[in-house]
């Protein structure tokens, strides 16, 4: 066992010298090293069936404990987090009903954590970490693990990923898309153990305690993760019980190799190509734009290969998503064009390569900072939807409203203690069709967040909604239409509050496909029936009393030409009053009774062969 230590220490060694003479124009993402086959016993689909099902009904139990015993809004409610069960090596076997945005984002982690303590983990121990530069996301994520063993074998991790309201730093929320450096933006863990064979590290407590705004609430939601684990680990040890440990191990990595066979099938089916697509931010989140996202999409055979060659470089703010979420949000998004029946685990990602070039906005290098990623990780998924289209025109909507609109408001009260409530903002429309409408506040089938009510809200800031609801004439005019863009009124009550802003798309709204238009833009605006300052996408401001926000997010892209839509279609929105009399005629060319909002068919005609009036 020495000598074995001694070699592997030894190949560790001569890796990493061989790396640091060589610098990589392109970091890949890392699917788990696929080992030699070793003769095992056959394979029963039906007791790989019935282990699955037990893995994805631990996985979603999990959910269910951490919706039931978290404390904030931004969990509870917004569903900000993700659960899955993982092989003693670190590959993904199963995930929960969560965030498709963590799809890959678990392995990264669990990497870093292994790499610290590889050999070091014992029952009862629970590890954690939300350091971006070992493998995590950003700042407001905590990964934690908890390992389950069968007698003394390590066999599997069970882990959540969790949002939580504030981890300090320079702002409330942590979500400032100006920061510069990580440093600005709160507490910063390395993978550790918060807990040693069963015992709470109170060190680690004391000092996460001291340093986030809202310790009961963080300290909730983190207590609640400790539960979900603790609760899957000991679901675990039953399934091990009933099927012994050998086996459970055997049909874990058979569920990896199967999902690999599922998902090379599946891509085999797609045309072969070499595609391109270009999409982009308005700025960096300190002004600086646009933001170039260049990505080509080579499929051959059973595998797929997207490359950010080409990506504007990173040069400042907070917009940067890490690599690892980069490549997370394009898995996310090619998985939405291949067979939903592959379970989501490791195997899926084997087939698929992802590049970015080191220094690239999708791949940032240290320090950069990291907070608001968010918005670049829904815009990563935006142009891959976008790219897959040129490969599969006759499948692909339009792109999805909004999606990218988040605000923290936090402050104190005057007694001191303080407030903070955390919104994304996630049902926005979904764009046009090759066959159908998008659906207005439908949501972005990878965003999956929920749509927080109002009066959850109110109750944890001293905030007030005016006005929610859809915005007429911003749909993505189309013979398929984009869905509308939703208002969101905010007034704040509070003598004093930090109010920051992300949303994005008011210089490159959403984009229509194959003559579609683009909906509506991103429009901010700061006490609407006073002076009504027009406000920037990003911004962190400190407002008073009774100011008064007002989002306007952006409606969903238009597909195909609008004079070919249904003239009947065009009258019943007009109707229902989304859209205006004007836009019916001078963008569908529809001329509409506006007494019996029948369509005038000859006026239509006309319109439409565009004879002059």
């Amino acid at each position: 066992m020495a000598a074995k230590r001694a070699s592997k220490a030894a190949a560790t060694a001569a890796k990493k010298a061989t790396k640091a003479t060589k610098a990589p124009r392109r970091v890949v993402a890392k699917t788990p090293i696929a080992r030699a086959r070793r003769p095992r016993a056959a394979i029963d689909p039906v007791t790989r069936e019935l282990i699955k099902n037990a893995l994805s009904t631990i996985a979603d139990n999990m959910v269910v404990s951490v919706i039931r015993t978290s404390r904030s809004n931004v969990v509870k409610q917004n569903l900000d987090f993700s659960t899955g069960i993982h092989l003693a090596d670190g590959q993904l076997v199963a995930q929960g009903l969560s965030l498709p945005l963590h799809l890959g984002a678990m392995m990264p982690a669990l990497r870093g954590v292994l790499n610290r303590f590889q050999g070091n983990i014992r029952p009862h121990d629970i590890l954690i970490s939300n350091d971006p530069y070992e493998g995590a996301s950003h700042l407001n994520d905590i990964f934690m693990f908890k390992p389950v063993f069968a007698g003394r074998e390590l066999v599997a991790f069970m882990c959540t990923i969790l949002h939580h309201t504030d981890m300090g730093g320079r702002v409330p929320g942590g979500n400032a898309t100006d920061s510069m450096e990580i440093y600005q933006e709160g507490f910063r863990i390395p993978p550790i153990k918060v807990a040693e064979e069963g015992r709470l590290n109170d060190t680690f407590f004391r000092l996460f305690e001291k340093n986030v705004r809202m310790p009961e609430r963080v300290l909730g939601d983190f207590r609640s993760q400790i539960a979900s684990v603790s609760i899957a680990e000991k679901e675990m040890q039953k399934l091990i019980a009933e099927w012994g440990g050998a086996t459970v191990k055997t049909y874990m990595q058979e569920l990896i190799d199967y999902a690999e066979r599922l998902t090379r099938a599946s891509i085999a089916r797609l045309p072969d190509g070499d595609v391109g697509f270009t999409d982009y931010m308005d700025d960096n989140g300190i002004g600086i734009g646009p933001v170039r996202y260049q990505l080509r999409l080579i499929k051959k055979g059973d595998r797929m290969h997207v490359d950010y060659t080409g990506t504007s470089p990173q040069n400042g703010g907070a917009l940067n998503p890490n690599f690892a979420c980069t490549a997370s949000c394009t898995w996310a998004a090619l998985r939405t064009v291949l067979d939903p029946e592959i379970p989501t685990n490791a195997g899926f990602y084997k087939p698929i390569k992802v590049t970015a070039p080191e220094g690239c906005f999708l791949n940032p290098q240290f320090p950069a900072a990291l907070g608001a990623r968010g918005a670049a990780g829904y815009r990563v998924r935006h142009a891959v939807m976008g790219l897959l289209a040129q490969l599969l025109p006759d499948r692909l909507q339009a792109c999805p409203g909004g999606s990218e609109f988040a605000v923290a408001v936090g402050g104190y009260y005057k007694d001191r203690t303080p407030f903070m409530t955390l919104e994304f903002h996630n049902t926005t429309g979904i764009g046009g069709g090759p066959n159908k409408d998008g659906q207005d506040a439908g949501p972005f089938c990878i965003g999956n967040l929920a749509n927080t009510p109002m009066e959850l809200i109110e109750t944890e800031a001293p905030v007030m909604y005016e006005e929610y609801g859809f915005l007429p004439d911003t749909d993505g005019a189309g013979k398929y239409r984009g869905g509308l863009g939703i208002v969101r009124q905010y007034r704040f009550l509070a003598d004093e509050q930090t109010v920051q802003v992300r949303s994005d798309r008011e210089f490159n709204p959403p984009w229509g496909l194959f003559g579609g238009k683009p909906g509506a833009g991103q429009r901010n605006f700061l006490n609407p029936d006073r002076q009504n300052e027009r406000l920037p996408t990003k911004f962190i401001r400190t407002l008073g009393k009774d100011d008064v926000l007002r989002a306007e997010m952006p409606g969903a892209g238009g597909y195909g030409n609008p004079f070919e839509r249904d003239a009947r279609a065009v009258a019943e929105d007009v109707c229902h009053g989304k859209i205006s009399l004007r836009r019916a005629r001078e963008v569908y060319g529809v001329a509409v009774d506006p007494a019996t909002y029948a369509v005038d068919e000859e006026e239509t005609r006309r319109l439409r062969s565009g004879a002059p009036s």
